[in-house]
């Protein structure tokens, strides 16, 4: 006889089998896996194994987590789909798997579970009662479509949901101060829901002030909101909103910076600070005050999974590209490598262990693998790929990194390697496409295109150099640089 749960579907690392009739073998055992397949499209591999399998054991997190037409929080507890968990990894999603039928169909149930009377997005969607969350979580309104927009080019897609991002973008309004702070929700009966104002979550040590996470949200809710005005014509409400956010960073900076500590507070503050821009006369001050607490923490990352999501390539943006991936290979609490160290084969829902150990929502971090390791990005002006930026940051002990994706247009890879004081960069960019290939100058200046010299080379027009990086334009193709 054969049994098998339907319409069901449980998580395990070991099964006990009992009463089983003579000896049992494992060749008598079949586990079966069940998820939606969605096809893998991107690929990542460096010379570190301990990345390689930190990406790995993340997609199998994803995958278990993959049900019908959602991303579910976990396998095996609340499998849910929420709102914040979707928005903070959507973009390392996209940069793995043809996701395109699974946000269309994820974004138009946010859609559907808005409230259409005050713009409240609920902390999941498909909407059911019980899921917590709070302002990172209704934001998956403002962010998904529009991150959705920038790795597909589906200005369909954003026309659709426009209206809903500018309705949550009104509730969030209702709870601005006169000082332009977004403060905690309050219930109808005068007290504060604590499970409908989480700010972080699950960070690795102490909560940031949760009106600073709020404030952070309602910006990137503005900026977002603005360009996608923008990008679909709308220059009435692009300029509003545009303003909306501008004044929403000065109310942060006025509110939360103290200029005798040079921070804007604790637990990963300064990363959301760095990530909306901060005033020029304090940046440097600001980046300084973000690599101490990286010491103080000796080197490990302290952030929770909204603050995870910036933290490396925050650090690589502001010129701590070494210490982004100090934090990323520490094999010790917290860190991804202390979870394998531990036997993890999926990502966790706590940097200590606790609580459900197969969680994707730390993934949103990994697109400092993508985009500034391997150095693959999608230009925001030219969205889809239509014109691909090619900037690697190679740490000082990665030896080599590749990672490929398809695009609307077909594929686009970039693979470099360090070998015998030469730096070499393959690159693909496919038809219909264009690059700005930024090749580092790290052993020396001479620059070349493999098969021939690099002025002379078919389809790339050679720009010099610039910070520290030979600056190149190409054409469709396939193309081979090299520095010594």
């Amino acid at each position: 006889e054969s049994y098998a749960a339907r319409f069901t579907w449980f998580v395990f690392r070991e099964a006990e089998i009992i009463n089983w009739p003579g000896e049992l073998r494992e060749d008598n055992l079949t586990a079966e896996a069940v998820y939606t397949e969605i096809e893998t499209t991107g690929h990542f591999e460096c010379s570190n194994p301990l990345f390689n399998q930190i990406n790995k054991i993340w997609r199998r997190s994803l995958t278990d987590n993959s049900h019908g037409s959602i991303i579910s929080d976990c396998p095996h507890r609340e499998r849910s789909a929420y709102t914040g968990d979707g928005q903070v990894a959507c973009v390392t999603v996209m940069h793995n798997y043809d996701a395109a039928a699974l946000y269309t169909k994820w974004i138009k149930d946010i859609l559907l579970a808005q409230n259409k009377a005050t713009g409240y997005v609920p902390n999941g969607a498909p909407w059911q009662p019980g899921c917590g969350g709070g302002v990172a979580w209704g934001a998956a309104m403002n962010i998904m479509p529009w991150e959705f927009y920038l790795h597909y080019a589906d200005k369909d897609l954003l026309a659709a949901n426009y209206t809903g991002m500018k309705e949550q973008l009104r509730y969030m309004q209702t709870w601005v101060d006169s000082d332009g702070i977004m403060l905690s929700q309050i219930k109808s009966n005068g007290n504060v829901s604590e499970w409908h104002n989480l700010g972080e979550w699950c960070p690795a040590d102490g909560f940031p002030p949760k009106d600073l996470v709020h404030t952070f949200y309602l910006w990137r809710c503005a900026d977002l909101t603005a360009k996608a005005a923008s990008a679909l014509g709308e220059k009435k409400d692009a300029s509003l909103f545009s303003a909306l956010a501008e004044k929403t960073r000065q109310a942060f900076h006025k509110r939360f910076y103290n200029p005798v500590t040079k921070t804007y507070g604790p637990s990963g503050s300064n990363i959301f600070a760095l990530v909306m821009g901060v005033p020029d006369e304090v940046k440097k001050d600001v980046q300084e005050t973000v690599r101490e607490e990286v010491r103080a923490h000796n080197g490990h990352l302290y952030t929770g999974i909204f603050g995870t999501q910036f933290f490396f390539e925050t650090l690589a943006d502001n010129g701590m590209n070494e210490l982004a991936y100090e934090a990323m290979n520490k094999k010790d609490m917290p860190g991804y490598g202390w979870w394998i160290s531990q036997g993890a084969t999926t990502t966790w829902e706590e940097w200590n262990g606790n609580n459900s150990r197969n969680h994707p929502m730390f993934g949103g971090g990994f697109t400092w693998f993508y985009r500034k390791m391997a150095g693959l990005n999608s230009d925001q002006q030219e969205p889809g790929y239509k014109h691909i930026i090619i900037k690697p940051y190679p740490p000082k002990a990665i030896n080599y990194a590749s990672y490929s994706t398809r695009t609307p247009f077909g594929q686009a890879a970039v693979s470099w390697e360090k070998q015998n004081n030469t730096f070499k960069m393959d690159v693909e960019i496919p038809v219909g496409s264009r690059a700005t290939v930024y090749l580092p100058v790290i052993y020396g200046k001479t620059v070349k295109e493999c098969r021939s010299g690099i002025k002379q080379a078919k389809g790339v027009k050679y720009n010099g150099i610039q910070d520290g990086y030979a600056v190149m334009e190409v054409s469709s193709g396939k193309y081979c640089f090299e520095t010594d």
